[in-house]
């Protein structure tokens, strides 16, 4: 067994990822949590009988998370039940104008013809380039550490560039495709709640809309925390340990090595240093100057992806005209689409969305009650306060109680807030934010901060700050990712654990 202490800073999906597989190699690894329980941004909390997911509701990409467990000779079932949910989920364009998005495509397809003539046979081409994009993104790029150019100069990469679509923005592709408003809303909605505005982000990304239609939308049933739970039994099945409430103060560098990990309550050696917490806080805050790779001028002028206000609300009676997923599309969201992403503003007219996952699941909530989960994206860095949350509360039920036909606010009996100030004060967040970094051209791979700082040559990165980017799975691979530049440096003596 490998003697060397790995530290890893955080529990969320890449520092669970991170230190199971590190544990996997034969190393010592504590993990060290700030707050009470496990899961970062996927925590989890009950109250008044309500179990709610704090923050990721959407499983997608099951293959990543079945490779990720199949990686120590598990099965994602060894710790969860998924199902796929029919329909995957709906749209509302407007006043009696929903449109449910079915599991099987061939009734998709229908639906898309009834929009717009001859666009099922333009969705087959669409998802048959989307498939190729996925098959490549998904299973070689995103496992790329980007640390060198030369990692994307194998000759088939070289080849695909074009195919891939990596300099053409979403927005000019899927028009390529389609005409319909309504189907073009429906396919950039992905990108859009991955923190991006179609015109910036790469027409690789239709690999979402792959994802989305081809893989399915499922719901591991309990809740997203129960991916948690499950990492955090096989982290602990493979020898992490792992210490709450853990809010760690700096980081000691010696002789430009990671020698400790300093909390509140204790000091930590270390022989290799895993950051899952937020990038721009560990290095800011965490380290000396000195030993900082970048500085406040290159933060500032990071493209960031949208923070959340958040409500989560336990309603006392069962609800009409909601599925698990509902995407509020009724006011025209596009002229303010910049203001949501980058401009300090808070949204006129936001887009919005809901999940009910007592539709689903009656374990979330007590019997005959719904459990909701409100989400507005809007920019990060803005001014949050309590009048602010209120006004748009407002503005969102408004709109809900006029859509699904029916009076809400009279039968709420729990009701909780969540916007930029609890997401630095609970992860430390850049500026508020809820995703990372945006997926722009110029924020991809080599031009993400790095995962290996340049200057503590045992201190490493991971999570949505650094590669693959944002989001549940590419977190999760970011851990693996991670994991494995480690090995490659450090593991000379590592011994693998069955």
């Amino acid at each position: 067994m490998n003697s060397s202490k790995v530290i890893v800073i955080g529990s969320g999906f890449s520092g669970l990822s991170a230190a199971t597989s590190l544990a996997q190699q034969g190393y010592q690894v504590t993990l060290l949590e700030k707050n009470s329980t496990p899961g970062g941004r996927a925590r989890s909390y009950i109250a008044e009988g309500f179990t709610f997911d704090m923050g990721p509701s959407w499983y997608w990409m099951p293959d990543v998370f079945e490779s990720y467990f199949n990686r120590f000779g598990k099965s994602a079932a060894d710790y969860y039940t998924l199902e796929r949910l029919d329909p995957s989920y709906t749209v509302v364009f407007g006043e009696d104008d929903f449109m449910e998005v079915p599991a099987i495509l061939s009734e998709l397809k229908a639906k898309f013809e009834e929009l717009e003539p001859g666009s099922a046979a333009q969705l087959n081409k669409f998802l048959a380039q989307a498939a190729y994009k996925y098959e490549v993104g998904i299973n070689q790029l995103v496992y790329k550490p980007g640390l060198s150019v030369t990692e994307f100069m194998s000759p088939r990469l070289l080849l695909d560039v074009l195919r891939l679509d990596v300099f053409q923005s979403f927005h000019k592709h899927i028009r390529k495709f389609f005409k319909h408003e309504k189907i073009i809303k429906l396919m950039e909605f992905p990108i859009l709640f991955l923190g991006a505005l179609p015109e910036n982000t790469p027409a690789l990304y239709s690999l979402m809309n792959y994802a989305d239609i081809s893989l399915g939308t499922w719901y591991p049933k309990g809740g997203m925390y129960k991916i948690v739970e499950g990492m955090v039994q096989l982290a602990q099945e493979k020898g992490v340990e792992i210490y709450y409430n853990q809010d760690v103060q700096s980081i000691k560098v010696e002789n430009g090595r990671a020698t400790q990990v300093i909390t509140e309550t204790g000091i930590f050696d270390a022989d290799i240093v895993v950051a899952s917490a937020d990038y721009q806080h560990v290095e800011q805050q965490l380290l000396k100057p000195a030993d900082r790779v970048y500085d406040k001028a290159y933060w500032d002028s990071r493209v960031m992806a949208p923070s959340s206000l958040i409500f989560y609300l336990g309603v006392n009676q069962k609800l009409q005209n909601l599925q698990h997923h509902n995407l509020f599309f009724d006011e025209d969201f596009k002229p303010h689409a910049h203001e949501i992403y980058t401009d300090p503003k808070w949204p006129a007219k936001p887009l919005f969305y809901v999940c009910a996952p007592s539709v689903t699941d009656a374990t979330v909530a007590p019997e005959g009650c719904e459990n909701l989960f409100i989400l507005i994206p809007v920019a990060p860095d803005l001014k949050d306060d309590p009048e602010t949350r209120e006004k748009y509360f407002n503005l969102v039920m408004d709109r809900l109680e006029r859509l699904t036909k029916q009076e809400i606010r009279s039968k709420i009996i729990y009701n909780r807030s969540y916007a930029h100030q609890d997401f630095i004060a609970d992860y430390n967040a850049f500026k508020g934010n809820a995703y990372g970094l945006a997926n722009t051209l110029m924020q991809t791979a080599l031009l993400k901060p790095s995962l290996k700082s340049k200057k503590v040559n045992n201190l490493f990165y991971t999570g949505q700050l650094t590669v693959p980017g944002p989001g549940v799975p590419p977190s999760l691979i970011s851990g693996q990712v991670v994991a494995a530049e480690i090995a490659k440096e450090f593991a000379v003596t590592a011994t693998v654990k069955i």
